[in-house]
């Protein structure tokens, strides 16, 4: 994989170029180039052959910047953080930070592509090389927060409030750790937690943002979705800003949560809340259950009006949904 990164920076100003000029500017065979060409094509990335001429992307990538990427960091993150693990590719960046634990302190992983993105529930997050973020922040706690239950909200408002300091207002949080923009889902996030429950913890915040979907890969998608490139066009931030933007929010906010700091986060949760007094169907293994949408409560349960009471739900393998939407059998 690594040896695909130079190509990818020579096609990546989407400019046609010869297999002949690729191999010289690489210094391999004309024959090397299009086995790499093919690779990069099995990762999903959008190439057209032009006959005659030579190839070029379908679309332009971004590329992660390493040294950019520091630079645009606030000094509290860069003090912070012990390393940023900048990969060309990996299973998932989640597993990556697992395989390195326990860590001394905060540690971080982006990739340009993932081959077993995950989100929640098991499900697969798909992970084109290039196209969307995947980042994940591991966080080592020398006790466990009081407020650890609360993690994949806090992290959510962190992303969505990272997205609005970049430009991209209205984007909505559906409980416990999904973002969407008009209507679709655009960001997730995935919580893993190490260690035991009255001692140390160790906390894998994991992140999907869709920056730029080729075609190929979104229609591999279940659900309905959205990008950076649909939301906000050219004017989007490049993956490596849209990074620095999230490690910033993430990082300062799980400061927040070790120090055990009562901030208003519940206020900016529920300003970009969706479903709130809606009727909702909250699936879950076995069934679901129906009832009004009531907020969350202060240890981030989902509040449910059902049967004359209000349920207190929490996410574990649980998953919201409208009332409106079709039925499903298990989340």
């Amino acid at each position: 994989m690594d040896e695909l990164i130079p190509l990818l920076r020579l096609l990546a100003d989407g400019d046609t170029h010869s297999g002949n000029r690729l191999g010289e500017r690489l210094g391999i065979s004309r024959a090397a180039v299009w086995k790499r060409l093919a690779r990069l094509q099995a990762l999903g990335v959008p190439l057209e052959a032009r006959p005659g001429r030579g190839y070029r992307l379908a679309q332009p990538i971004d590329l992660l910047d390493g040294a950019a990427l520091k630079a645009a960091l606030a000094p509290a993150t860069r003090a912070r953080l012990a390393a940023i693990d900048l990969l060309p590719t990996v299973d998932s960046t989640n597993a990556h930070l697992a395989r390195l634990a326990p860590w001394p302190a905060p540690r971080a992983c982006l990739a340009e592509h993932q081959s077993a993105g995950r989100g929640r529930r098991g499900r697969p997050w798909v992970s084109p090389l290039g196209a969307s973020l995947y980042l994940s922040l591991a966080w080592p706690f020398r006790e466990r927060p009081a407020a650890l239950e609360t993690l994949a909200l806090r992290a959510a408002l962190a992303v969505a409030e990272a997205l609005e300091d970049l430009g991209l207002p209205g984007v909505g949080l559906k409980w416990p750790n999904d973002l969407v923009a008009d209507g679709r889902k655009l960001a997730g996030i995935l919580i893993e937690l190490q260690g035991e429950w009255g001692g140390a913890q160790q906390a894998i915040v994991g992140v999907g943002v869709n920056v730029h979907l080729p075609p190929e890969a979104a229609r591999t998608i279940d659900r309905p979705w959205t990008d950076l490139a649909t939301l906000m066009g050219p004017e989007r931030p490049s993956r490596t800003a849209l990074a620095a933007a999230l490690l910033d929010r993430l990082c300062a906010t799980l400061e927040r949560l070790e120090g055990g700091e009562d901030d208003d986060w519940r206020e900016r949760w529920r300003a970009r809340e969706l479903y709130r007094g809606e009727p909702v169907r909250l699936l879950q293994e076995g069934g679901e259950i129906q009832g009004v949408y009531r907020g969350i409560a202060e240890d981030g349960a989902l509040l449910l009006e059902s049967d004359g009471r209000l349920r207190r739900c929490y996410a574990g393998e649980m998953s919201l949904r409208p009332a409106h939407t079709q039925p499903e059998t298990a989340p």
